[in-house]
């Protein structure tokens, strides 16, 4: 593995393993100043995840991205769309503005509505869905079927206890 394919897998493994960690601990004590550093620290490593995707595979080219995208969707779904690269620039925008929410007003932050906090979370379990489970390969694969899993008991535990009181 070369160094770019290194920088590029390990901030994504990075930036899940802190997504995973957030939200589990989130789910299970609430949030507080640890939650945000991982938070903080994931939203840096999906950042540097990007940069090291466009840099190393895609020459900084949006064009060759888009292509890409489109043959890796082709590829599983014979449906030959780049649009994809728009929802992830939607993601990367979700997750910047959310840290830096948190970090700018973070009392505004811990009295939003919990639709918003649970409309983002949906949004990153679709998108980590698709991106290490759905077209990813090999460990990531194996590791974001693990995290949402064990996401999964952790939600659903949380919500049958809240449920049955």
């Amino acid at each position: 593995m070369d160094t770019g394919e290194l920088l590029t897998r390990g901030s994504i493994w990075l930036a899940l393993g802190c997504y995973f960690a957030a939200a589990g601990v989130t789910l299970t004590k609430g949030r507080d100043g640890a939650v945000r550093w991982l938070w903080t620290v994931g939203c840096a490593a999906y950042l540097a995840h990007v940069v090291a995707a466009f840099h190393f595979f895609h020459d900084w080219s949006h064009a060759a991205a888009y292509a890409e995208t489109a043959r890796q969707t082709a590829e599983l779904t014979r449906w030959n769309w780049g649009g994809g690269i728009y929802i992830n620039h939607l993601f990367t925008l979700v997750w910047t503005a959310d840290a830096l929410w948190w970090w700018l007003k973070p009392d505004g932050y811990a009295k939003r509505p919990q639709w918003m906090e649970a409309s983002i979370h949906s949004f990153f379990v679709f998108m980590i869905f698709n991106g290490a489970v759905v077209f990813g390969h090999g460990p990531v694969r194996w590791f974001g079927v693990a995290g949402l899993g064990v996401l999964g008991v952790v939600w659903w535990r949380g919500w049958h206890r809240n449920s049955s009181h």
